[in-house]
């Protein structure tokens, strides 16, 4: 008796607002497969629809994920060939996803991209911001020693950093990147990606924690910060005169650290020790 072949999980990019942005590949794929995982199966059915996708749509979620997992795969391993999407853009990016491919892969079947839209990149490539490297941060934590914690690398990396913000959170964390100091670095705001209010304002991380402590934006929001500029490293000596003007003008020892950081380019654990000192 011959076995069964296992089938192959699709990983497909869907629009992140345009509809005209989903490729010929991922609907030629997912009017193949077995079955649709979406999200969100009432958002996906509009997709589907519009583009006359008759496979049934199975839900797919951080709530279930743990649970739905198994089965999942033992329909691929029994050669039906799923595909996975989110909301809209690359599953896996800030998605649930993960847990599933892993699986998949551990029990050695084949894992397929079909590549597409990306608020990620759509982002960065308009940006206008120096894109050799760059680090995805995906939304922030809310509060907490995380957030801190992701704001503080933010503040050093000498490469661009990416981050989603959901639109009523965009001040707040632009106002806590000036306040680590990153005021001064160029960075972008994009919203509504491909969509028909598009826009994408750059600036400096100060002068947009201004206008949008003023305007709130509306829609999704992906926030683009330009890498620190790489600074001539201090002495310890002069880090530590550095270290007293900054206590003396009341900054916290995590402000300190990083500003040591970004300012005088002291490597991480020098300018925490002499912050905490």
């Amino acid at each position: 008796m011959t076995a069964t072949a296992a089938g192959t999980l699709f990983v497909v990019s869907t629009p992140i607002g345009n509809l005209g942005d989903f490729s010929f590949r991922a609907v030629e794929v997912l009017g193949q497969v077995a079955a649709v995982l979406a999200e969100d199966t009432r958002h996906s059915k509009h997709l589907l629809d519009h583009y006359e996708i008759k496979a049934p749509l199975v839900p797919y979620h951080e709530h279930n994920e743990a649970k739905t997992t198994p089965r999942l795969v033992a329909r691929l391993q029994a050669g039906e060939s799923l595909a996975l999407i989110s909301d809209a853009g690359t599953p896996l990016l800030s998605d649930p996803g993960a847990r599933l491919v892993r699986a998949a892969a551990d029990a050695g079947i084949t894992v397929s991209a079909v590549p597409g839209a990306s608020a990620l990149l759509a982002a960065l490539v308009s940006s206008a911001i120096a894109l050799d490297r760059f680090t995805f941060y995906g939304f922030l934590s809310r509060k907490g020693s995380e957030r801190r914690a992701a704001i503080d690398e933010i503040v050093t990396l000498r490469h661009a950093a990416v981050v989603y913000e959901a639109p009523s959170r965009v001040a707040d964390t632009l106002a806590d990147l000036v306040a680590a100091g990153a005021g001064g670095r160029a960075a972008a705001v994009a919203r509504e990606l491909t969509k028909q209010y598009e826009t994408t304002l750059r600036g400096t991380v100060a002068t947009l924690s201004a206008y949008y402590s003023e305007v709130p934006p509306r829609g999704e929001v992906v926030i683009v910060i330009a890498g620190a500029d790489v600074p001539v490293s201090a002495t310890e000596e002069e880090l530590r005169t550095r270290v007293v003007q900054l206590r003396g003008e009341g900054h916290s020892p995590r402000d300190v650290a990083a500003l040591l950081a970004s300012e005088m380019g002291a490597a991480r654990n020098l300018a925490y020790r002499l912050a905490h000192e």
